[in-house]
């Protein structure tokens, strides 16, 4: 055991900081799927078997929130618990857990751990990370505290104060961790999510402020701590703040107008749910997976929506997937400088460097490129899925965002191990 034990430390040292931190998630999500295979993991006391327990605990180190089984009405309290761990690991990133550790106990960060906390940062520079690490730590508990506090106001009345406690810890972590899981399918019916919270203005705009807080980025939110207005912000900062508050709102505005009259989504809801439902999918389409309307009753065109959405995601260092809001800003103002005949491709007033540039357009051609393979594989080998549905699905995995249209439990064996494939890509970057 210990020569085994060495050869891996050993192998592990001639490794780069990207292959250090795609094996740890690996390995994280291995663990997972191990814990989940137990009997005492399931209500029934049977295991769910190893495939399905792989594919819960990449989906859950993945923040993604697809499931293969009801969440709420399958996992005993233990299975939970493994869970959101596996949620909170996978949100803060391994590394952030792992410098955590060190901090607490004292241990001096090292280059090598410096350089793994930059790779899963996506930071420039080598300078101020460990302080960056202690923020995201104080940061993340602070929201999560305040967010699954706010939450109890309202569960704790309907379910008790255990239960109501642990309900709003659950939902606060998942939230904000951009995962999507939750625990409504005993209170609701399995594969609800917060439908039957849709027109809760208390639950609804939690949820939602946790997303964005989540999706934001922690580098902008230190950066909004520290400086507090929006002129004294970095341009990474306001980039991010306008192309996030821009896509909430027309995302928000075209399901509103095109679901008004849907019978089978907004047609019975009032006027506050209706505003509440069109924000709370535009909000979470972008990575959560959270949904408070039937997506399977969507419209066409709100589908399509949501899956532009999906494929844009949240921002750079965050707890959420996609191409990030600051790629499709970078091509936007590339492609607007390129109509107006610019040399130089300005953002703020700043100018943009040629690397930004090639990195955002290297990151949407690649991404787009896997959802059009990965459409097409899984349009072929899922018979019962639609074109839109599996495009959905794909875009949903590789996003990081957990909705699906056709039924996650409705894959195949191959269906599954490519969406696990995809979920993993799309959390590694």
């Amino acid at each position: 055991m210990k020569t085994i034990v060495r050869r891996l430390i050993l192998y592990a040292d001639g490794m780069r900081p990207t292959q250090i931190m795609v094996s740890g998630f690996a390995a994280i999500i291995v663990i997972g799927a191990l814990l989940l295979t137990l009997p005492i993991a399931s209500q029934s006391g049977e295991s769910i078997g190893l495939l399905n327990a792989l594919f819960t605990a990449t989906s859950a180190v993945c923040v993604t929130g697809l499931v293969m089984v009801d969440t709420a009405t399958y996992w005993s309290l233990f299975g939970q618990i493994v869970i959101i761990t596996l949620i909170q690991i996978g949100g803060l990133g391994f590394m952030t857990v792992a410098t955590m550790f060190s901090l607490m106990a004292r241990k001096k960060i090292q280059l090598r751990e410096r350089l793994l906390i930059q790779e899963s940062l996506n930071q420039a520079d080598l300078s101020g990370l460990v302080r960056l690490t202690r923020f995201v730590l104080i940061i993340t508990i602070t929201i999560e505290g305040i967010g699954a506090l706010v939450l109890s106001t309202v569960f704790i009345p309907q379910f008790g104060l255990s239960k109501g406690i642990w309900y709003s810890v659950f939902h606060a972590i998942s939230a904000f961790c951009n995962a999507g899981f939750d625990l409504m399918g005993s209170v609701s019916g399995p594969f609800t999510s917060l439908n039957s919270y849709v027109n809760n203005f208390t639950v609804s705009m939690t949820v939602c402020a946790l997303i964005v807080l989540g999706g934001l980025g922690f580098p902008v939110v230190l950066d909004i701590v520290r400086k507090r207005r929006f002129s004294k912000l970095n341009v990474h900062s306001k980039v991010v703040l306008f192309s996030t508050a821009t896509l909430i709102f027309v995302g928000a505005l075209f399901i509103f107008l095109i679901e008004f009259n849907q019978k089978a989504t907004m047609a019975d809801l009032p006027l506050k749910g209706k505003v509440l439902s069109a924000i709370f999918q535009s909000v979470t389409a972008r990575t959560a997976g959270f949904n408070t309307l039937d997506l399977a009753t969507l419209r066409e065109s709100s589908v399509f929506v949501m899956i532009i959405l999906m494929f844009i995601g949240a921002s750079p260092a965050s707890t959420g997937g996609g191409i990030k809001t600051t790629t499709l800003a970078v091509l936007i103002i590339t492609v607007r400088s390129f109509l107006s005949g610019k040399s130089d491709i300005e953002a703020f007033e700043r100018r943009l460097a040629p690397s930004t540039i090639k990195k955002s357009l290297g990151i949407f051609v690649i991404s787009i490129s896997a959802v059009i393979f990965g459409t097409l594989i899984i349009s072929i080998t899922q018979p019962n899925f639609t074109l839109v549905q599996s495009a959905f699905e794909v875009t949903s995995a590789l996003a990081t965002v957990g909705s699906s249209l056709a039924g996650t439990p409705n894959l195949n064996a191959l269906g599954k191990i490519i969406i696990i494939i995809f979920m993993f890509m799309g959390r590694v970057g």
